[in-house]
């Protein structure tokens, strides 16, 4: 989906959600578990974040010295992988 540029874009795109809204009859088939859907959006926020701490400290220990093979070996995988994975957004 493109976002509306111009205002007469916008109007008509609020006008179309608006009738969408106002024309929505549920399917009980496709409703979906609020509270599954809570928790499966704060684990991908949490592992969002997780991955910010990471590489945040792979930044660190990069400023440090430290080399790929023994950041490799933190985050489980070999130094070279580790650089492919994380060099380029650490740098």
């Amino acid at each position: 989906m493109t976002m509306p540029r111009s205002v007469d874009d916008i109007l008509k795109h609020a006008d179309e959600l608006a009738a969408r809204f106002e024309n929505y009859e549920p399917d009980p088939d496709q409703e979906m578990d609020p509270d599954a859907v809570a928790a499966l959006r704060g684990a991908v926020q949490e592992r969002s974040d997780a991955e910010r701490h990471v590489l945040e400290a792979i930044r660190h220990a990069r400023e440090a010295g430290m080399s790929w093979s023994v950041i490799g070996a933190f985050v489980g995988t070999s130094g070279e992988a580790a650089r492919q994975r994380y060099g380029g957004k650490v740098a």
